[in-house]
């Protein structure tokens, strides 16, 4: 005998309803199991008395109404205490009816779904046991009244901690894989909305900032405020790829093409760039932690375009001497940064992720520093 019904959440309950405990919805696999309780018959069957049999049957009714109540009610105190009223009702049917053990039966196969403690339930199922055959023993009833019910209130009760603990796993299990999905889906969110930030912020940047300067050569020269419009027009179907691409999984370009977008975006907006120990193939560097630097110097350009006002920007790339990647980019703005927006938070947390320092210093210009630790590439592992 098994107990493996399925509650189901209670819905928030108005008028008279509110009175009553936490209910669910019944449970109707657990009613074969009443089955069991035919042996509580075996006995009145032989016995032809109308009051007889109206006695056990107003006790089986009160034992069917408590067992509904078993299915419903979502309170473990008032679970407890219906069990606890299986045990009363055998000890006050088992006198005149040895098929009264069906109630110390049922009070311990249930008890398991009940308490996670497992060390409790078999205390109680001791006691049920004790019980039980301390009353048939008292009761001086034929022995294989009371052993053979016994023996299957242990047997029952000790499978059923079992599979009660398996079950209990089965919902914390359920419960943290819950879990994980929503953590899961709220970080897919935050990445989408840093990246979309990133790359939208820089490249709509841009486009402002050539089509700021298209409309001051369009009448001076007509034929760079076109090539300046014709770049707008190629930096915006850009722009929507890299979107594309930030919804299904960001992928960079690579550092040697973020640096070069720099420059130009630089160039654009009259700022000198010069790039110092520029990474090569030797570097070293994993795709995740080149796409967090490539997304850092994109922020960083972004950063310098819209707000520093700066006329020289240096980006030097080198390894520390305690194993750190460090990438510095560095301006001579009038600006300084007095607070993180959005940009630079998401790049602190892409940087903290990798187990990477990252700093940024206002004083005469902004000089922004992340270091990622250095990794041996598996193959290398591997070879060694």
């Amino acid at each position: 005998m098994s107990w493996t019904g399925c509650k189901i959440e209670p819905a928030k309950r108005q008028g008279w309803r509110r009175f009553l405990p936490p209910l669910s919805r019944p449970s109707p696999g657990i009613y074969i199991w009443l089955a069991y309780s035919i042996f509580f018959f075996f006995e009145p069957v032989f016995r032809h008395n109308l009051r007889y049999w109206l006695q056990n049957l107003a006790i089986y009714a009160f034992f069917l109404f408590l067992y509904v109540c078993l299915d419903v009610i979502e309170v473990t105190s008032i679970s407890l205490g219906i069990l606890g009223i299986f045990v009363l009702l055998g000890m006050a049917t088992l006198p005149f009816n040895s098929g009264g053990s069906t109630f110390f039966l049922y009070a311990s196969c249930i008890l398991p779904f009940v308490l996670p403690n497992s060390r409790l339930v078999g205390a109680l199922i001791a006691l049920d046991f004790a019980l039980l055959v301390g009353e048939g023993y008292l009761l001086e009833n034929n022995v294989l009244n009371y052993a053979i019910p016994a023996l299957f209130l242990v047997v029952g009760g000790v499978s059923n901690m079992w599979m009660a603990r398996q079950k209990f796993m089965n919902v914390k299990l359920a419960m943290a894989q819950e879990e994980i999905q929503q953590l899961a889906a709220v970080a897919e969110r935050e990445r989408i909305a840093r990246d979309l930030h990133d790359v939208l912020g820089h490249t709509l940047s841009v486009i402002v900032l050539k089509a700021e300067l298209a409309g001051r050569l369009i009448e001076r020269d007509p034929e760079r405020a076109a090539r300046e419009i014709a770049d707008v027009e190629s930096t915006a179907r850009t722009a929507l790829a890299e979107v594309r691409e930030t919804i299904g999984g960001y992928r960079a370009r690579g550092l040697a093409a973020e640096l070069a977008a720099a420059k130009r975006t630089l160039e654009s907006a009259g700022v000198a760039l010069a790039c110092e120990a520029v990474p090569d193939a030797e570097s070293n560097l994993r795709a995740t932690e080149e796409t967090v630097l490539s997304l850092a110097i994109r922020e960083a350009v972004t950063n310098i375009v819209r707000h520093a006002e700066a006329t020289k920007c240096l980006m030097r790339f080198e390894q520390t001497t305690d194993g750190f990647h460090a990438l510095l980019v560095e301006d001579d703005g009038a600006h300084s940064v007095r607070h993180e927006g959005n940009g630079l938070r998401g790049m602190r947390e892409r940087v903290q992720a990798l187990g990477g320092r990252f700093s940024i210093q206002s004083e005469h210009g902004t000089r922004l520093l992340i270091e990622l630790p250095i990794t041996v590439p598996t193959a290398v592992v591997k070879e060694a």
